[in-house]
C-alpha cells in the first residue's frame, strides 16, 4: 500500500503543477469571467475527468504504449495542436475584428456587443463546458507523458496498480478542483469589469493567444 510520505510527495508535485499558470487556468478564468458559472464548473470537471482517464490508463500501462509509439504520439500531438489553435482562433479573431470595428467607429460605448463566433462557441451550460474541458485534456499528450513519467514512481511494488493509480489521480483532481474554485471566485469577483466590451476584447485576445500558443508549442514539441 502507498505510504503517507509518498502520497504527500506526489501531492506536492501535482500541487506545484496545478499552481503553474497554463492552458487550464486560461480556459477556466475566461469562462468564469464571462459570467458562465455553470459552464466554468463544467470545464473544471471535464478537465478533471480527463485527468482521471489519464491516471487510469497510465496505471494500466496504456499511456506507456502511447509514448513508446512515435506515430501514435505524433498523431495525438498534431490533433491536439490543431484543436488548440482552432479554439484559440475562435476567441482571438473575433476579438481583433471587434477592435478594428471599434477603431473605425471611433467609440467604445461599453454597451453589449452583437454576438459573434466566439460568443456562439460559448453557448451552452455545464455539459458544453464539460465537453470542452474533457476534449482539451484528452488531446494533450503531455498529460499522458507526465503520468507515465511520474505515476510509476509512487506505486509500490506489489500494490494494485489501477487502485493506487486512481487514488493518486484522485489527489491531483482534488487539488486542481480546489484551485479551480479559487480561480472561479476570483474571476466572478471581477466579472462586472471583465464583461465590458473593452475588457472583453483584451480578455479574449489574451486567452486566445495563450491557447493558440499552447497549440503551436505542442505542434513544435518533440
Amino acid at each position: 500500500m502507498i505510504t503517507l510520505s509518498a502520497l504527500g510527495s506526489f501531492a506536492l508535485i501535482v500541487g506545484l503543477l496545478t499552481l503553474t499558470p497554463g492552458l487550464d487556468t486560461a480556459l477556466i478564468l475566461r469562462t468564469a469571467a464571462l459570467g458562465h458559472r455553470s459552464r466554468a464548473w463544467g470545464v473544471v470537471l471535464g478537465i478533471q475527468t480527463g485527468t482521471l482517464v489519464w491516471g487510469v490508463l497510465s496505471s494500466l500501462g496504456v499511456t506507456a504504449l502511447l509514448t513508446a509509439s512515435h506515430l501514435a504520439y505524433t498523431i495525438l500531438r498534431w490533433v491536439g495542436a490543431a484543436y488548440l489553435v482552432w479554439m484559440g482562433g475562435r476567441m482571438l479573431i473575433p476579438a481583433l475584428r471587434r477592435r478594428i470595428a471599434g477603431a473605425d467607429s471611433g467609440a467604445d460605448s461599453g454597451a453589449a456587443e452583437p454576438s459573434d463566433d466566439a460568443d456562439a462557441a460559448d453557448a451552452g451550460g455545464f455539459r458544453a463546458g464539460w465537453r470542452r474541458g474533457l476534449v482539451t485534456n484528452l488531446l494533450n499528450p503531455k498529460m499522458g507523458a507526465f503520468y507515465v513519467a511520474v505515476l510509476p514512481q509512487f506505486i509500490p511494488a506489489g500494490a494494485p496498480h489501477v487502485a493506487t493509480g486512481t487514488l493518486l489521480a484522485g489527489v491531483h483532481i482534488v487539488l486542481a478542483s480546489l484551485w479551480s474554485a479559487v480561480l472561479i471566485a476570483f474571476a466572478r469577483a471581477l466579472r462586472t469589469t471583465l464583461r465590458k466590451p473593452s475588457a472583453r476584447r483584451v480578455l479574449d485576445r489574451i486567452t486566445g493567444t495563450v491557447i493558440a500558443a499552447f497549440g503551436v508549442r505542442l505542434a513544435l514539441g518533440d
